[in-house]
């Protein structure tokens, strides 16, 4: 069984287990769909790719604040869950759910299923061979080798940005 059809094993078996779930997708970091188990594959497609962007906005946020590395993101909108897991060192998991789903059984169910997923999509590429054709490096002469320079510039690290602060909420009183 290929890695895809265990990922794919993998997605359908959650939406059983969660019946509120309306979609699942594995998706690469970089927004390439692995698996999908949902009926609008056009539509999986740009989630993947809307997953990729988020993914990268919630690391960055979660750098800027020091938090640690990305784990998961959850957005609730007025029709229900968007819900985004990493699943091992390259992909991640994005479920859709129900306005009515029990969110801590999503949370329980999604961080098994993503493990499973990063340990199956990390296994594949572990055992993937490198697409690029092995060169042997040509002996180096006089007008081959590289002219001795030296050291590169460097240059001084970025202050890290300021998080500016949440605006206050004063409700209107009626």
């Amino acid at each position: 069984m290929t890695a895809e059809a265990e990922v794919l094993g993998e997605l359908r078996r959650l939406r059983a287990r969660v019946p509120q779930l309306t979609g699942a997708l594995a998706a690469s970091a970089d927004g390439l769909v692995l698996a999908r188990d949902a009926a609008d594959a056009e539509g999986a497609e740009h989630v993947a790719a809307l997953t990729a962007t988020a993914l990268g906005v919630a690391q960055r946020l979660t750098d800027a604040t020091g938090q640690g590395g990305f784990r998961e993101l959850l957005v609730q909108g007025e029709h229900g869950y968007v819900a985004t897991y990493a699943a091992g060192g390259s992909a991640v998991l994005t479920l859709l759910a129900e306005p009515r789903i029990n969110v801590g059984r999503l949370h329980l169910e999604a961080r098994r299923s993503s493990a499973r997923i990063g340990a199956l999509v990390d296994e594949a590429l572990e055992r993937r061979p490198d697409p690029r054709p092995q060169r042997r490096p040509e002996p180096r002469t006089p007008a081959t080798a590289p002219a001795k320079s030296g050291p590169l510039p460097v240059r001084p690290p970025a202050a890290a940005p300021a998080v500016p602060p949440l605006p206050t909420h004063h409700p209107k009183e009626a």
